[in-house]
């Protein structure tokens, strides 16, 4: 068992691929932001690469064990100390009961994962057990885990010293500018040809205002083509305006000016247009950046958004450990 000594910044229970099949009833499927560091975490410890886990952002927590087992951190760098001792990201390590692991602040990236062999033993709601915050449902109690709190752990077996290759473990941004693919549509015909061009050229930078529901970017107005300035008063007043409509995940949301990329705790559906959207194999990277990075995105087609999909899937297993 885990018990938690200090919770961090926000610490929560997710599992991969999350709460599958209830959007259309306001349940998004939350989960890991970073699914490709937190999948790489289980195999790391032998657990079924979807096992529920612990996501920290920006600050993780202090967890002391109850129990032997075997752990593993990835995706951010926090500093980690067990025992005092430093301990390093993308491997497999050996804990003992009354042994205490502390997760510093993130240095580089925005989400750290720990696994710990078995899997957090937390109940099943609708299919998962990912946390999501603003239905508090999901985790222990529906919310990030609490000082105090004896998180279960399932039984398992694992081994120390398992490690992910340097070559399939994410690279995270190094001058502050992160590379993101997006697919055109659903509604980039409302978008004239400058306003692709804009979209495109500019670096986007990332409010502080931005949560596991939607990352606002900043940057220049948009323009738009006669679809979105001579329609029909019932599609809204705005140009971005459209009669409600279902909303993909990744979705680059168009509110009135402010574009809003449609992460895991993201509505379903809206009145806004979404020109583009961010492919799920890039959504890693929206996990792992941070407030006032850029962001600077490349037109890709729907085959070569599913081809990166299919190799980050790929890069998902134990073809990517080594001993």
């Amino acid at each position: 068992m885990l018990e938690i000594i200090k919770p961090g910044l926000e610490t929560s229970i997710q599992d991969f691929p999350g709460r599958i099949g209830y959007w259309d009833q306001g349940f998004p499927p939350s989960g890991p932001m970073d699914s490709w560091s937190f999948r790489l975490a289980n195999i790391l410890v032998g657990n079924d690469a979807g096992a529920p886990g612990l996501e920290a952002q920006f600050m993780g927590p202090t967890i002391k064990f109850q129990q032997d087992g075997v752990i593993a951190l990835t995706g951010a760098e926090m500093m980690s100390k067990l025992d005092g001792e430093e301990i390093p990201n993308w491997q497999s390590i050996s804990v003992k009961a009354g042994q205490t692991l502390v997760m510093g602040p993130a240095l580089k990236g925005s989400r750290g994962y720990l696994a710990v062999v078995g899997g957090i033993d937390a109940p099943d709601w609708l299919g998962a057990a990912s946390t999501f915050h603003k239905a508090s449902v999901g985790g222990i109690d529906g919310s990030a885990i609490k000082a105090g709190q004896v998180l279960p752990v399932k039984a398992g077996q694992g081994q120390a010293g398992r490690k992910v290759k340097e070559a399939c473990r994410p690279q995270f941004a190094r001058d502050k500018k992160w590379q993101i693919e997006a697919v055109a549509g659903p509604n980039d015909d409302w978008i004239d040809a400058a306003g692709h061009e804009q979209f495109l050229s500019y670096e986007w930078k990332l409010e502080a205002r931005s949560d596991r529901t939607g990352y606002r970017l900043d940057g220049p107005d948009w323009t738009f083509t006669e679809k979105a300035t001579n329609k029909p008063p019932e599609n809204g007043e705005f140009p971005s305006n459209i009669i409600d409509q279902g909303y993909p995940l990744g979705a680059i949301n168009l509110c009135g000016q402010k574009p809003i990329i449609l992460v895991y705790d993201g509505p379903s559906m809206g009145g806004f247009i979404c020109p583009y959207t961010v492919p799920s194999a890039a959504f890693w990277k929206l996990g792992q950046i941070k407030p006032n990075e850029f962001l600077c995105f490349s037109r890709v087609s729907v085959e070569e958004a599913q081809a990166l999909r299919i190799a980050l899937d790929d890069m998902c297993g134990e073809s990517s450990i080594e001993t």
